[in-house]
This record gives structure tokens, C-alpha cells and sequence, in this order.
């Protein structure tokens, strides 16, 4: 669990960064899954894009990817935009104050 102090410092290193990950209208897919699996083992802190084309709720994507991404957190939601975060327990890139 991070801290409020934690998620603003992650919050202001994902204001920098683009979306590698986006989801389009057929909503989470394994594709979806996988890849941001393999991003966050790499990133640690992966931004996402929710295309217009998709209805459901960005807080609930988000949510719905914390639940089949063991481990992660969500760190923002503004907007059609996600930030996740977690840890890479062998080789980790972030150093949270």
C-alpha cells in the first residue's frame, strides 16, 4: 500500500511520460493483459489511454486491471487517462521516497 506522499511523487513522474498502452473499444483483452504485464515487469509505472470508444467507465477499467494484474496499484485517474504502478521486486527502477 503507498502513501499519499509516494503516489504524488508517481503522479509527477507519469506527468512526463506518454501512454504506451492503449484500449479501444473491445475493452480489456488478453493482448491488453499481457503486454501491460510485460510493461510494468520493464516500467514499473505504465500510463494507459482509454480510446472514446469505449463505454465503460475509466474507473472501472482501472480497477477491472488491478484485479487481474496482481500487485498493482492504481496511482491516478483524470480524465480517459490511467496510471499504474508496481514494484519490480528483482531489478526496481523507482526508488519511492
Amino acid at each position: 500500500m503507498l502513501t499519499s506522499k509516494q503516489r504524488a511523487y508517481l503522479r509527477g513522474l507519469a506527468s512526463t511520460e506518454d501512454a504506451i498502452v492503449q484500449i479501444g473499444k473491445e475493452g480489456i483483452t488478453d493482448g491488453t493483459i499481457s503486454s501491460l504485464d510485460e510493461a510494468l515487469t520493464a516500467r514499473e509505472l505504465v500510463k494507459i489511454k482509454v480510446l472514446k470508444t469505449v463505454e465503460e467507465d475509466p474507473k472501472d477499467l482501472a480497477q477491472s486491471l488491478v484485479e487481474r494484474l496482481p500487485g498493482t496499484e492504481i496511482i491516478h485517474v483524470l480524465g480517459r487517462t490511467i496510471v499504474l504502478f508496481r514494484m519490480n521486486e528483482k531489478k526496481p527502477r523507482i526508488i519511492l521516497p
